[in-house]
């Protein structure tokens, strides 16, 4: 992933990956935000009791209940925060990571895999230690949509959560399960960006494809499923602490995230921590092919 010399064999600009990696993300973001919503309300419905009927069953169930209830509007929900998300997160991820990367790795030849790794871990836990505000707003803002009919929302938009959340939880209820986070989207930065990152230099280095959008897909979606694979326990974790409601008597179901993980694998089993999988798949495997495509054009052509 480092940033190509131009026709002339000129070095780009050092800021090449962060304003390729923040533009391609938003506009990921955009493509796939409905799977990311989907998603969200999966991982939320936690453990059933008994005889009680889930009220999303699956994907596809999910999208046509949104889509009656609330209509086209509530699969894009959290977009505004979502996009506010990307363009700090997704910016400082992408964009230290090729940086950090060579800094880790000072010798001849390309970077290991572990460099690799250790520079994608390093580069999310950076980003997403400075988005967190945003994720907490667009997760809350997407689990808006999961309550019974007549019951008050709690925020109108994305400018009134922040105010609401700013006003009720004070400025540190911003960083509310930024620990989950920093363990999910770490993984997943490192998952993605080695992936694609080591993926890509196998299949070049075998000349088996040429460098074109064909080779971008393949290790986007591969960088994807891996990252899903990786990310879905922390995921679920993150998710289940930042959208949960303070119960009439100042209580909440998760006190942090680790108790989150001993309730989620007391009551639903390890299954429990891929509990929306396939839509959380569906979501990042399809974020990072339109990412890294978008991502890869954005450097050839603009710089």
């Amino acid at each position: 992933m480092s940033p190509p010399a131009t026709a002339t064999n000129k070095p780009v600009p050092w800021y090449t990956s962060f304003v390729a990696g923040g533009g391609a993300a938003c506009w990921a973001e955009i493509c796939t935000l409905p799977l990311d919503t989907c998603k969200v309300r999966l991982q939320i419905q936690g453990a059933l009791a008994k005889g009680e009927k889930p009220k999303y069953t699956g994907l596809f169930n999910v999208f046509t209940t949104v889509m009656k209830e609330e209509g086209p509007k509530g699969l894009w929900k959290g977009l505004v925060p979502g996009l506010l998300r990307q363009s700090i997160f997704a910016t400082l991820r992408i964009g230290l990571y090729p940086h950090i990367r060579d800094f880790y790795h000072k010798g001849p030849g390309d970077a290991p895999l572990l460099m690799k790794i250790a520079a994608g871990l390093t580069s999310g836990m950076i980003g997403i230690s400075i988005a967190n505000p945003t994720d907490l707003v667009k997760i809350r803002l997407q689990a808006e949509g999961r309550l019974a009919p007549g019951v008050p929302r709690r925020y109108t938009g994305t400018l009134n959560a922040f105010s609401t959340i700013l006003k009720q939880e004070s400025i540190f209820g911003f960083w509310k399960g930024v620990g989950p986070n920093i363990v999910r989207n770490s993984i997943i930065n490192a998952a993605e960006l080695a992936t694609y990152d080591q993926v890509k230099q196998m299949i070049l280095s075998a000349k088996i494809m040429e460098d074109n959008l064909s080779l971008h897909f393949t290790c986007g979606i591969t960088a994807g499923f891996v990252a899903t694979v990786c990310g879905s326990p922390a995921d679920v974790i993150k998710t289940r602490v930042m959208s949960q409601k303070t119960r009439p008597d100042g209580t909440r179901e998760y006190r942090s995230a680790p108790d989150a993980f001993v309730k989620i694998l007391k009551q639903e089993g390890f299954g429990g921590f891929y509990k929306g999988f396939w839509p959380n798949f569906y979501r990042i495997g399809s974020w990072n092919i339109v990412m890294f495509m978008t991502f890869e054009q954005l450097k050839k052509r603009l710089f």
